[in-house]
């Protein structure tokens, strides 16, 4: 995980990633990167040699180890309460603009670029795994602990397009405090 930027190539998958956010797939560009990340204009060939489609998969991997980091780091609601925590922070300053970088990806992903979808499919794989993790080591039971994480992961970024839609924060509010009456059930048995 990149806790400190150090240099112009991970500066560039950060930017990538948060302009994947507001500006989807199609409508991010490498001059978009270069520009937001302040990166050298001929550095991105020499880190990204294979284009656009691996600078964008090494986004989502960033994206995917980076929540998942952040899920592991913590116990299950309180898991649930960052991440929502986080969502409403993102909505809010970025006036709904941005949403999650994988759902961008996934949304968008073609016959073009294959590995993105991959990629998109692996992020959320780690969320579901971190989360169905923390819930087995509370005692759940393997096979509910994972259909409660995969519940948890997509009602969370469903309730993310919602708000964005409809530029409100309740959706992820109702969802959030639904999520977490689910979870605590899960937990007392």
């Amino acid at each position: 995980m990149l806790s400190v930027i150090v240099n112009s190539r991970d500066r560039m998958i950060v930017s990538a990633a948060l302009l994947l956010r507001e500006k989807g797939l199609t409508g991010t560009s490498f001059g978009d990167v270069i520009d937001h990340s302040g990166a050298p204009r001929g550095s991105i060939y020499h880190h990204f040699p294979d284009g656009k489609s691996q600078l964008v998969e090494e986004a989502v991997q960033y994206a995917g180890s980076y929540v998942a980091e952040s899920i592991e780091s913590a116990g299950t609601i309180e898991a649930l309460r960052g991440f929502t925590k986080a969502w409403r922070k993102t909505l809010e300053r970025s006036d709904f603009r941005a949403g999650c970088p994988v759902v961008a990806v996934a949304v968008e992903a073609h016959n073009e670029a294959p590995r993105l979808a991959g990629a998109a499919a692996d992020a959320f794989t780690l969320w579901q795994e971190a989360l169905a993790s923390l819930l087995e080591r509370s005692g759940v039971e393997r096979a509910r602990a994972r259909r409660l994480a995969t519940t948890t992961v997509a009602a969370i970024e469903g309730a993310v397009v919602i708000c964005r839609a409809q530029h409100d924060i309740q959706p992820l509010d109702d969802v959030s405090a639904e999520l977490e009456t689910m979870l605590l059930t899960a937990l007392e048995r």
